[in-house]
């Protein structure tokens, strides 16, 4: 494999490539043709298998290197990559369509080929930081497990061309795989089993020792492991080791605890190294203000530089109806909005909802604007019932995806909030549109609240954009430097896992 050849592979892939679409490939995309060779050379390396989907959806690796093609000028880079509209047309198309099980041989392709136009782009100099890292984007050679949890331990900077910082989670996150991997190679892990229908405070039973010791190891307890009384300091241990895994803080070794208590190191040292890898994939710091959504955790974050200000609970896309991981940059903040309905959610939802009731339309307070591709356009009007609240949060991206606020606040409740169709809702908007228009004169709270009440959409321009990361982290240090884990709610672990440790090419 060559250096600047694509480094997000996917062995496992079992849709083949042949000759003849890559003819009619480049017969309908005549730009690309002067990397033709670099591409053949690529995919006979792989047996023409695809690269960048799975399944029949695209790779959370694939989708990254999207964002990035996507938002050049954040690299440095002002050159545009031929045929960057099409993309975001086919990028749109597979939106709400996570288990069609179709490779889209046109999007496969072009994602290849623009590739290694924005990899020419990069390593061709533009005097920008593109240049000096795109070994970003070159495969680690093929090495045992514990080879290469060694060379993230000895050598972090790597597969980097050169010895340049990362994301700072990478560095928190590494004093945890070496802890981790000391436990591993130092203790037991057998399954803790209650013996009892439940246990509680106060209650003496051989499996608290067990309980303790176990706590005490993940330094979540820190009393006498040998006592086999539940006393107030395992509760608390208890509750904060819960916390740490986004449960039901309540101090009790519930079902869900123990199941989180019995998952294996080695499961979590490769959950590590995961999100280790994710953490390349974000800029190494921000001096300004930027969100950040972290989708397992079911949070919005605000920061400043390095400084959490605040947090709220969010809602994210269903698993069939999965929230995108990509970057953006806030530009409107629009009161009482309308609701303009995606054509997949009319062609699911509405159109069967309007056969077997004449007044679906009405009943839902939406309103049919025109028709395009054979569908009625749709929206729903600005008020009470509109799906999107009294306020949404604009930053124009391909997939359709902004915050917003919702009438349905009990979801918020749940621990498991992937309730969405892909956007996401957030528990406290009012909060955030007095934070984004703080220093706007033209907004004060009262003129907020007039205007998410007014049932008029009217949009509110931000001086200066705001950044806002949506990621996938189910690995992360929090402010006070607690390890926290998150259930991989859409199953990506394993298939990063599985392309980091091939040898086949990761970053």
């Amino acid at each position: 494999m060559k250096k600047n050849e694509p480094a997000l592979l996917n062995t496992q892939s079992p849709v083949v490539l042949d000759s003849l679409e890559i003819i009619a490939f480049y017969q309908g995309h005549p730009e690309l043709i002067t990397g033709k060779a670099q591409l053949l050379d690529f995919y006979d390396h792989r047996a023409y298998a695809c690269a960048w989907f799975a399944g029949g959806r695209l790779t959370e690796q694939a989708g990254n290197l999207v964002n990035r093609m996507i938002n050049l000028p954040d690299e440095g880079i002002y050159t545009a990559i031929p045929y960057q509209k099409e993309l975001e047309l086919l990028l749109d198309g597979l939106n709400g369509q996570q288990n069609n099980q179709q490779t889209n041989v046109t999007l496969e392709l072009l994602l290849t080929a623009q590739y290694f136009v924005f990899s020419k782009l990069a390593w061709n100099g533009m005097n920008n930081a593109a240049s000096k890292s795109s070994g970003w984007y070159l495969p680690r050679k093929k090495m045992a497990y514990d080879q290469y949890l060694d060379s993230l331990l000895a050598a972090p900077d790597k597969p980097f061309t050169s010895a340049e910082p990362v994301y700072r989670q990478y560095e928190l996150l590494k004093s945890f795989l070496r802890k981790y991997r000391a436990l591993d190679t130092g203790s037991t892990w057998p399954p803790i089993v209650l013996p009892l229908p439940r246990l509680k405070p106060g209650d003496s039973a051989p499996v608290v020792t067990l309980i303790k010791a176990r706590l005490y190891k993940l330094e979540d307890y820190h009393g006498d492991t040998l006592n086999n009384h539940y006393d107030k300091i395992l509760q608390n241990a208890v509750k904060q080791f819960q916390f740490r895994h986004g449960l039901p803080v309540n101090g009790l070794p519930d079902k869900a605890t123990l199941a989180e208590l019995n998952i294996p190191l080695k499961s979590r040292i490769s959950q590590i190294l995961v999100n280790m890898e994710r953490s390349r994939w974000l800029p190494v710091t921000l001096s300004s203000v930027y969100l950040a959504v972290n989708i397992p955790e079911f949070k919005l974050h605000v920061y400043h530089a390095d400084s959490l200000l605040w947090s709220c609970s969010a809602v994210v896309g269903q698993t069939m109806h999965q929230t995108t991981v990509f970057y953006g940059e806030i530009k409107y903040v629009v009161f009482s909005p309308y609701w303009n309905i995606p054509p997949s959610i009319v062609r699911n939802e509405i159109l069967p909802g309007i056969k077997n009731d004449p007044n679906y339309i009405a009943k839902h307070d939406m309103e049919i604007t025109g028709y395009l591709d054979g569908l009625p356009v749709v929206r729903q009007k600005p008020g009470p019932m509109n799906s999107l609240g009294l306020v949404k949060f604009m930053f124009p991206n391909s997939y359709n995806i902004y915050l917003h606020d919702t009438p349905s606040k009990s979801l918020f409740g749940e621990t498991s909030r992937a309730f969405s169709h892909g956007c996401i809702r957030i528990a406290e908007p009012v909060r955030l549109a007095n934070f984004l228009l703080k220093e706007d004169k033209e907004w004060n709270p009262e003129k907020i609240a007039a205007a998410m009440h007014a049932g008029k959409e009217r949009y509110a321009t931000l001086a200066q954009k705001v950044p806002v990361f949506i990621a996938y982290f189910t690995a992360f240090t929090d402010r006070d430097n607690r390890l926290n884990f998150r259930k991989d709610i859409y199953n990506l672990d394993g298939e990063l896992a599985a392309l980091i440790l091939s040898g086949n090419g990761v970053y």
